[in-house]
């Protein structure tokens, strides 16, 4: 099978009432497999990496249904699960990114966190779902005096209003141009409005960016540094100016950051942002505000504001790009990400991407004290339903153990330097192409410390070889149609040399 075919014809997996012949069902998976590992030995475009060897050890569970339904730190009574691994897990990137651990429910300051059965797109849902209650002034009340499990009362109770600020229990999200689209997603299935849709339908002709005031769609998200043509990290200056507007109107704040953008590879400098940011919360009391509920006239403490941080690839790489540093191992470092900073809430990553894994999975986590309440405690299983997905792939859990019991801090400092190095390499090569089309700009940009390198798109049959991603920008009214690839873990200086060949032919970038 060449790697010039297309997909496979879908036919060939048509099934029917009486299922397949052994030779029929063999035949296809067969070519799915040649597919498969041909596809695998030139993937360039995604930040995926596939360097992982799980068959010895792991294909002996292949056989087991793993399940770690509920709270990870409530073993329950679904005992077929991997919630020791999974906990074990959880504990190592609390220490990676600075988090007080062990876990303790009896500690506000200790961590929570839950290994995703999807990617960062379950961690963003969560996380802004967290957020919007948190930032709503919900509490879960729970009656149990006298009462068995199954008859407790349980209902969320909400703040009591606040006559002179009637917006004080209605975050608005904000969130940069470069945002990863599983955002947007997470706005409209938990509707949470944007700082756009609150300018736009409540104050027309004030938005503090534009001169006119009017909300054009340019003000939908909030502008990266350079714009299209930038780096892609949030311009925390223009944030600052959007912020203060709502937050003088008596919004809560959530902001969603990024560490790694997908097509950009762009980090942003979450600690200035937070320094920008503390004294506007605190001039408009969204520091340890307090918020009372109607039933018995209690209430809490808690911030007006939410920083939640998408690093899909950023927070299970960079950390190693830090240690080298330090090692002046490398020039150059990105400013911190985790915990160490106080005004992070939530931090969620990919474990497909850095580390590798044959189906998504990911790592969410924040802080007890900011911890979502669930809205049930099923007998049925034995365990708060304190995650999102409900029945939640146990296999995720042992893969992402075997790989961290199998790679040092020092081995995976040394993989993070390697990749450093590649996409250097590749950078250069692809300039060198450049010299290949003088009448034509080939747009090629790298973000400092990003494994990813952007450049025109070239012909069909190059991006279905290399399994390229294509965005398309709007530059001075015109598009720009990119793609990018990734240095990752399981790219190799021969595949990169193969694609540069590719990109030097006369037809590479023919329309």
């Amino acid at each position: 099978m060449s790697n010039d075919k297309k997909f496979i014809d879908d036919k060939l997996f048509t099934l029917s009432s009486d299922g397949l012949s052994d030779e029929n069902r063999t035949n296809a998976l067969d070519t799915f497999v040649k597919y498969i590992e041909i596809k695998t030995n030139c993937f360039l475009g995604y930040q995926n990496s596939h360097d992982f060897k799980y068959e010895e050890d792991i294909k002996k569970f292949l056989n087991y249904h793993i399940n770690n339904i509920g709270d990870p730190f409530i073993h329950g009574n679904f005992t077929m699960n991997s919630k020791g691994m999974e906990k074990a897990v959880l504990d190592y990137y609390a220490e990676l990114w600075q988090a007080k651990k062990p876990h303790n429910p009896k500690d506000p300051e200790s961590y929570w966190g839950y290994v995703l059965t999807m990617g960062s797109t379950e961690g963003n849902l969560y996380g802004i779902w967290n957020a919007r209650d948190y930032l709503a002034g919900r509490k879960l009340l729970v009656d149990k005096p006298n009462h068995s499990h199954s008859l407790r009362r349980k209902e969320y109770a909400r703040a009591v209003s606040i006559e002179d600020n009637p917006n004080a229990y209605t975050p608005v999200a904000f969130f940069s141009e470069d945002t990863h689209y599983s955002i947007i997603k997470a706005m409209r299935v938990l509707n949470v409005p944007t700082f756009y849709e609150i300018g736009k339908r409540f104050y027309p002709k004030q938005n503090p960016l534009n001169p006119s005031g009017e909300w054009t769609e340019e003000f939908y998200e909030v502008p990266s540094v350079g714009g299209k043509l930038g780096s892609g990290s949030i311009d925390i200056e223009k944030l600052a100016i959007l912020v203060e507007f709502f937050a003088s109107k008596g919004y809560p704040i959530l902001i969603c950051c990024n560490y790694g953008t997908t097509f950009k590879g762009a980090c942003d400098d979450i600690k200035t942002l937070g320094e920008k940011l503390m004294p506007i919360f605190e001039k408009y009391g969204l520091i340890d505000r307090t918020v009372t509920y109607d039933r018995e006239k209690h209430a809490d403490i808690r911030n007006g504001y939410w920083i939640h941080v998408d690093a899909a690839l950023g927070a299970a790489y960079m950390p190693f790009i830090e240690m080298a540093y330090k090692q002046k191992k490398i020039y150059y470092c990105e400013s911190v990400f985790d915990f160490r900073l106080p005004w992070v809430n939530s931090i969620v990553m990919s474990g497909h991407k850095w580390i590798g894994a044959p189906w998504p999975c990911g790592v969410f986590m924040t802080k007890v004290k900011y911890q979502l309440f669930p809205p049930d405690d099923p007998e049925y299983i034995g365990s708060p339903d304190t995650t999102f997905a409900g029945s939640r792939n146990g296999l995720s859990a042992v893969i992402l153990w075997d790989y961290l019991a199998c790679n040092s801090y020092e081995s995976q400092i040394n993989k993070a330097i390697r990749c450093e190095d590649l996409a250097c390499y590749t950078e250069g090569q692809l300039k060198i192409v450049q010299s290949f089309y003088p009448g034509l700009d080939l747009w090629i940009e790298r973000t400092p410390l990003s494994l990813t390198i952007r450049f025109r798109k070239p012909n069909d049959k190059i991006v279905f070889k290399y399994t390229l991603s294509c965005q398309t920008f709007l530059i001075n009214g015109s598009e720009r149609h990119y793609s990018h690839i990734y240095t990752m873990n399981s790219t190799t200086k021969e595949l990169i040399d193969e694609f540069v060949d590719d990109l030097k032919k006369p037809d590479a970038f023919a329309e």
